[in-house]
């Protein structure tokens, strides 16, 4: 009877993001005994904090993100009198194994390879101005400050590919997991059964001058690259791997035909995978006289040529020839290229500057009668931050937007009086006057 299968890695994680709001900035005046015309002293509001992923090694897999999809930072402080600025919103860490693909939003990509790597998923947005950086000669009591912004949102791919040096490839029951045990100190379930091993099992091979990590890799059968079996679900693993050790049962029916179609799947799967230098090894030649296995690996050095780094025969019952392959492993998988990584920035931009040329441009568009529809993002932004029911809001927005030249634009494309202006989800009417 085959024993209920108890253990999953989850390699692959789908999650919601969500960066904190800013908080708004404050309106307020200075009012103290004997202090006239105090002034404007409303402080801003606190930038959201960020979603960041943290390269975390005492994690094993994608589990808890599993249980735990919606992950939200802290939204930012509201400003308050006395210029008194709101606190930066709480970061949320989001800690994930070693090897961990993002696919980000807005297509950014990210890749943590090292512990303490940090990448920013979701950015926090930004905190509104308060009424003291709106005030001039001309406009001494401002009684309008900006809103916060929310922060980046959406939904994101994680994906888990190991960090190992030496992947063990090959059909079900060639031995791996036997192979993995006595080379190394790791546990992996062995069985009478095909398909023992469920997910990837790592285990380090150590020396005096270097350590190897050692994955073993579910087991492989033809059409495992299009779905079939279960090692088609982690031969991206295989990826990160710099060897191959490939076993062949030698004792089996058809060994070079269990040969032939694990090269196919790593062929069909892609990615590279085929030109990884291999190494063969012929398990289980406990099975066989010593004079016949001998044959067996003169036979299949022949047969392979250069394709291979070497043919070993081994027995992970008696351990003959596992010495000689933890001594070729060792001198022969080379040394891994440094891992290199992006500086943090040394500061946070808090506001932004809108501009109104490159990615802060804008374009107007008719798009019915009487109604015009401005699109761009530093555009947009601007409309966000500032509340339209407030009379000297609206009249510092019109403000602007003449300044950056969206009326000039609006004009051009037949605006007039009384006409609707949309931008982003607010519409409102302008002057277009001079």
């Amino acid at each position: 009877m085959v024993p209920k299968l108890a253990t999953m890695l989850y390699d692959k994680a789908k999650i919601y993001v969500g960066g904190g709001r800013g908080g708004d900035g404050c309106v307020s005046f200075r009012r103290e005994a004997h202090v006239p015309r105090g002034g404007p002293d409303g402080g801003d509001g606190g930038r959201g904090g960020d979603v960041v992923l943290v390269c975390d090694p005492s994690r094993r897999d994608l589990a808890w993100l599993h249980r735990a999809r919606h992950l939200r930072a802290g939204r930012g402080g509201h400003g308050q009198g006395k210029q008194r600025h709101g606190a930066r919103g709480d970061d949320k860490l989001v800690p994930v194994s070693p090897g961990t693909q993002a696919a980000g939003l807005e297509g950014r990509r990210y890749e943590l390879l090292e512990p303490g790597q940090r990448a920013v998923v979701a950015a926090g947005g930004l905190g509104g101005h308060g009424n003291k950086r709106f005030a001039t000669s001309t406009r001494q009591a401002p009684r309008f400050a900006e809103k916060g912004l929310e922060g980046e949102a959406g939904w994101i791919e994680l994906r888990l590919k190991v960090l190992a040096d030496v992947g063990l490839v090959g059909q079900p029951n060639a031995g791996k997991s036997s192979l993995l045990r006595r080379l190394t100190r790791a546990s992996p379930k062995v069985a009478e059964y095909p398909f023992t091993t469920v997910e990837p099992v790592l285990g380090t091979l150590e020396s005096d001058q270097r350590q190897l990590v050692l994955a073993d890799i579910p087991g492989l059968i033809e059409g495992a690259a299009q779905g079939a079996g279960l090692g088609h679900e982690f031969l991206a693993h295989v990826e990160r791997c710099r060897v191959l050790v490939h076993l062949v049962d030698v004792g089996g029916e058809d060994p070079v035909g269990a040969h032939e179609a694990v090269r196919s799947e790593l062929i069909e799967y892609g990615a590279g995978l085929e030109l990884l230098p291999e190494l063969l090894v012929l398990s289980k030649r406990d099975l066989l006289p010593a004079a016949d296995a001998d044959a067996a690996v003169a036979e299949w050095s022949d047969r392979l040529g250069g394709g291979a780094i070497a043919v070993l025969a081994v027995s992970s019952a008696s351990g003959a020839g596992v010495e000689e392959l933890r001594r070729v492993l060792l001198d022969m998988v080379p040394e891994a290229a440094a891992i290199t990584t992006t500086a943090e920035p040394e500061f946070e931009a808090e506001h932004i500057v809108y501009r109104p040329a490159g990615e802060q441009g804008f374009d107007v568009k008719r798009v019915g009668g009487g109604v015009f529809e401005v699109r761009g993002r530093g555009v947009e932004l601007l409309v966000r931050r500032h509340d339209l029911e407030n009379p000297e809001a609206g009249a510092y927005l019109e403000q602007r937007l003449r300044e950056i030249g969206v009326i000039a634009a609006l004009r051009s494309a037949g605006f007039e009086r009384g006409d609707e202006v949309r931008i982003g989800e607010q519409a409102f009417e302008l002057d277009p006057g001079a």
